[in-house]
């Protein structure tokens, strides 16, 4: 042992001194403590969760989309309702693998914790290549895929995780101004569009103007003055 600095003192170690520390048992090492990200849940007994129902015009069945959540902090005020697991049910057979596997990944995500709330977009921007489908009432689905991400983004809006897009005041008032605009272009121009007679009055067959109305316990036209009294 090589001794880079100045002796200034020095002690003859005693016999029992060195059985002593022969004795002392060895100093036990800590064992590594896993530090987890994010909160990892348990599954309790019983879940509460709600079902929705998927009908495309690619497919003959429906699909039932069940969604499990877990109540966190139950009965304080830092209460919260998070996904835990997901269901997917249909006749259809066709999709019954990619189906087990994505409800596996998803569930997986939703038990991990932390914000799962990446999923809608990621799901939303899936296409499928032979073309997508219209729902009723005009909107366009890319994807089966697509619309699943949907109807997540629908139950976490529901459940508080997050939050409804809302316009802004200009963007409202941009597209009634539109609106409007649309309508008055469209609007119908024939003699039917605007009448100066009262509202449901009959066509005249003789002066061909709807403004036949019942006067005196007679059909009478307001324009023509025909009469079918004479």
């Amino acid at each position: 042992m090589k001794i880079d600095k100045k002796i200034v003192k020095y002690r003859v170690r005693k016999p029992e001194e060195k059985v002593a520390e022969t004795a002392r048992p060895a100093p036990v090492k800590e064992s590594a403590k896993v530090v987890r990200l994010t909160e990892e849940y348990q599954r309790p007994e019983m879940l509460i969760g709600s079902t929705y129902k998927i009908k495309t015009p690619v497919s003959d069945h429906a699909m039932y989309v069940t969604i499990n959540d877990i109540l966190l902090n139950e009965g304080t005020v830092h209460e919260q309702r998070r996904p835990f697991e997901i269901f997917i049910n249909s006749k259809n057979l066709d999709h019954y693998q990619w189906i087990v596997a994505l409800t596996r990944v998803i569930s997986a995500v939703f038990r991990k914790g932390g914000d799962v709330t990446f999923l809608v977009e990621e799901l939303k921007a899936v296409f499928d290549p032979r073309g997508g489908y219209w729902q009723p009432g005009g909107k366009f689905m890319p994807s089966i895929i697509a619309e699943l991400g949907y109807v997540i983004e629908k139950h976490l809006q529901f459940i508080g995780l997050l939050r409804p897009a809302e316009l802004d005041e200009h963007q409202k008032k941009l597209i009634e101004e539109k609106r409007a605009e649309f309508e008055a272009r469209t609007k119908q121009q024939d003699a039917f569009s605007r009448s100066d007679f009262p509202e449901g009055a009959q066509l005249c067959s003789k002066c061909s103007t709807a403004a036949v109305v019942m006067m005196d316990g007679c059909m009478t036209c307001l324009n023509c003055g025909d009469s079918k009294c004479g």
